[in-house]
């Protein structure tokens, strides 16, 4: 397979394992990590067509297959994590942490606290329309910067994204290179009083201390929880995965969380089989007691292992 020359770090069939969460899959046909924006540009134009490319941020929300992707792997590092921030408005790489951006915009006074829990990268967060506590990319989100299959800059509104519930409408092979946010005004202090009570919140209900990738499933409800008093859980993730007796089930070294049913434990050992396969026997355990349909919100890309 024939690559373009570049400044940046192009890796032939690299394994894709130590970049997710999970830490499971195979590798990639390549990884690419471009110098800068025009070093990226270059590359997409010079990449045979008939080549896919696959963004992906730090892996927080994927199952890579055990036999890897049979694509050039994207993934932005330095030079793509820039915060920068004008009144109300917050510009974020690609490669921030919404973590990071969340603390930046709290210190300057906007109120973009909700990406403070959500784990990953903006161009995860954007991609996916990622939302906690009521609060959803699409509700803050002024416009995004990619680079298309071909190597074109564009500039991304809300109505090309088309935000849904953990979902948008990026074209296959585009990569975001940025995104720009508006929050409210809030006073700094409270602003971080606020995230650092959803952090004790998340680190009692959820297990991050393990080896996740944040929820696995979509709530039935088509919405996050809001984390107010008034919240009801009838048709949350979890209560449907309880119900049907999934909580704490095992496959290999995949087990779905004692501590939080929605979430899918690499415990040690675990293949992207065994995580894949116990995700789907809980879809079908959760459909069988209830006839709800589990979507899936972590995204599992790839190919199994060859025998």
């Amino acid at each position: 397979m024939e690559f373009p020359t570049t400044r940046g770090r192009l890796t032939p069939n690299r394994p894709l394992n130590d970049l997710t969460w999970l830490r499971v899959g195979g590798p990639a046909d390549a990884l690419f990590q471009p110098a800068d924006l025009g070093d990226l540009k270059d590359f997409l134009k010079s990449l045979s067509p008939e080549i896919a490319v696959f963004p992906m941020g730090v892996g927080s929300n994927l199952i890579v297959r055990d036999g890897g992707i049979r694509a050039v792997v994207i993934r932005m590092g330095r030079g793509f994590n820039d915060v920068t921030i004008e009144g109300n408005r917050v510009t974020a790489g690609v490669a921030a942490l919404d973590s990071i951006v969340a603390r930046k915009a709290a210190a300057a006074g906007v109120d973009l606290t909700f990406l403070r829990t959500i784990p990953g990268a903006i161009g995860g967060a954007v991609r996916m329309n990622a939302g906690c506590y009521g609060s959803y990319v699409a509700d803050h989100f002024v416009s995004a910067q990619a680079i298309t299959r071909a190597g074109e800059e564009v500039t991304l509104t809300a109505d090309d994204l088309n935000f849904q519930y953990r979902q948008t409408d990026l074209p296959e092979g585009w990569v975001i290179t940025q995104a720009t946010f508006e929050g409210p005004a809030g006073d700094p202090e409270e602003l971080e009083a606020r995230m650092a009570a959803q952090l004790k919140k998340r680190d009692e209900t959820q297990p991050t201390k393990d080896r996740t990738a944040g929820s696995t499933f979509r709530n039935p409800a088509g919405f996050s929880s809001t984390g107010k008093a008034d919240d009801t859980h009838e048709l949350k993730a979890w209560k449907v995965i309880d119900d049907a007796g999934m909580r704490g089930a095992t496959i290999g070294g995949a087990q779905m969380s004692p501590k939080h049913s929605n979430f899918l434990v690499n415990t040690g050992d675990a293949t992207a089989h065994d995580l894949e396969s116990l995700g789907e026997e809980v879809r079908k355990k959760v459909f069988q007691n209830s006839q709800i349909e589990l979507v899936w919100e972590i995204m599992r890309v790839g190919e199994p292992a060859q025998d």
